[in-house]
């Protein structure tokens, strides 16, 4: 049985696509969230590795413009890492927002859903009625007939 969309299957449709497009931007905002996170982590492992030759050089003996270069190097190395410390909570912003977005959404999709669901049960609700009602005048039609031709004879 084909049904006519009515404007509150309109608006459930409109809603589960708001839904899923704001799924789409949270699945994207939390995978540059992981590759934010990577660059920072990958990042802080060089600037390790960097600061221990740093000292490796220092044993070995080293001349004070190595040393200033080193340690150019290494307030370059802070410097980006703060930056990205700065990109990695201001992605998990976003991501916090993605997802306060989405959750939104979702309920405003529920509360359509919810709507609908009382809906279809409100039409078959009324549909058993209209059924018991015809079987009720049908048996009652019945009864009347047989009254009848009881008296008849």
């Amino acid at each position: 049985m084909s049904h006519t969309p009515t404007p509150l299957d309109t608006l459930t449709d409109l809603a589960r696509d708001a839904r899923d497009q704001a799924g789409q931007t949270l699945a994207s905002e939390r995978l540059n969230e992981r590759q934010v996170a990577g660059q920072l982590e990958s990042l802080g492992r060089y600037r390790l590795e960097y600061a221990q030759r740093l000292q490796q050089a220092m044993r070995d003996g080293i001349d004070p413009a190595t040393m200033r270069n080193y340690q150019r190097f290494l307030d370059s190395l802070d410097d980006a890492l703060a930056r990205a410390r700065q990109a990695l909570g201001a992605q998990q912003q976003r991501v916090g927002q993605s997802q306060s977005h989405w959750q939104q959404q979702q309920r405003k999709l529920s509360s359509y859903d919810t709507l609908v669901s009382r809906r279809a049960m409100q039409q078959s609700l009324k549909a058993e009625r209209q059924e018991l009602r015809a079987s009720d005048d049908l048996v009652n039609t019945r009864l009347l007939r047989q009254r009848h031709n009881h008296h008849d004879s």
